[in-house]
């Protein structure tokens, strides 16, 4: 053989091996795009849109649980090299927070079209996932529907003393504290939250609230009505009932879930491409059967026998009104109740 063939056939078995190696998967892995998921919701929700995302992509999704203001938290310590593409709450304060402070991308128009604009961000860097309304979870053995108050306020007269529960820590019910400085102003607020650490009951978290309720330990617990409908998923028929608010109460306050890209997103697109994901139809259906919360897709309706949404009759205070509920933690450390 020629030294010239013998050249040859050295850069042909080059060129061989060059694209065998191309075509392994550990080159393809190496084009292959992760997103990791900060996951302030429950569990199997972040779970659910995880897998649901991946079957239909075959973009697999990292999911780290906490507590939505830990995450929010965390996202302000880690900074540019946070891993999180995308933050996923359980209520809208933090993303709020961390919106105001720049850390969140502006979420596409289109993503955003889906969904009703009183339940985004003014400037479209945070949306509202699915919405759930505050109701008022009473036990008929221990109260008659029609002795309970058309008011939330009531809840924090002398009265109510040992029938009431509630759950200082929850995020929703800080929400709701907020909206009551708004509605009513700071001196009301201050005299409800009072009332209630004075006669209530307080819990840890709303479910274990709920199944005192359930139980008979307690005549009624301020909570979201989506922990109703989970209990009774997990038990069948329910000895409790919900009290859905009168027109305007603070009392049937809606809130949301909600969802944002990080700017320090190293992968952009497809963090926003999976916000569009959990906005459409397909991805809202898969959050809707993990959990009893209202779909936020415009026109869609809830599939798991929920009053039906437009027949709610939520004060006139949105998300975006509610901002980061600093207000309503300065108050429950004013009267103490954390």
């Amino acid at each position: 053989m020629t030294i010239l063939n013998f050249h040859s056939l050295l850069r042909a078995l080059g060129a061989c091996l060059l694209g065998i190696v191309l075509a392994t998967p550990l080159a393809q892995a190496a084009d292959k795009v992760e997103l990791t998921l900060y996951n302030g919701q429950h569990k199997e929700i972040g779970e659910a849109i995880a897998q649901a995302y991946e079957a239909k992509t075959g973009i697999h999704i990292n999911v780290r649980k906490g507590s939505s203001n830990q995450l929010a938290s965390q996202v302000m310590e880690e900074g540019d090299r946070s891993p999180a593409d995308v933050i996923y709450t359980e209520e809208s304060p933090p993303l709020y927070s961390l919106g105001q402070k720049g850390f969140l991308a502006k979420i596409d128009d289109t993503t955003l079209a889906m969904l009703p604009k009183e339940y985004v961000a003014k400037d479209g860097t945070w949306m509202g996932v699915t919405a759930r309304v505050r109701v008022v979870a009473y036990n008929p053995k221990l109260i008659d529907e029609k002795d309970l108050p058309n008011d939330i306020l009531e809840f924090a007269q002398p009265q109510w003393q040992g029938k009431i529960g509630f759950v200082p820590t929850s995020g929703a019910f800080q929400e709701q504290a907020v909206a009551i400085i708004q509605v009513h102003g700071r001196d009301v607020a201050e005299e409800w939250l009072t009332g209630l650490r004075a006669f209530g009951k307080t819990y840890s978290n709303n479910m274990v609230a709920l199944k005192a309720v359930e139980n008979g330990e307690i005549a009624a617990v301020l909570v979201n009505n989506y922990y109703w409908f989970a209990l009774q998923r997990e038990k069948g028929t329910l000895e409790s009932r919900l009290r859905y608010a009168q027109e305007g109460d603070v009392g049937g306050l809606i809130t949301v879930s909600s969802a944002a890209a990080l700017k320090s997103s190293k992968h952009p697109r497809e963090a926003q491409a999976l916000l569009a994901y959990m906005a459409s139809e397909e991805g809202q259906r898969v959050i809707t059967q993990a959990t009893a919360e209202y779909p936020l897709h415009k026109g869609m309706v809830s599939d798991r026998g929920l009053k039906p949404f437009q027949e709610l009759r939520a004060p006139n205070v949105t998300p975006a009104d509610i901002g980061a509920a600093d207000e309503a933690l300065d108050l429950e450390r004013d009267v103490g109740l954390n």
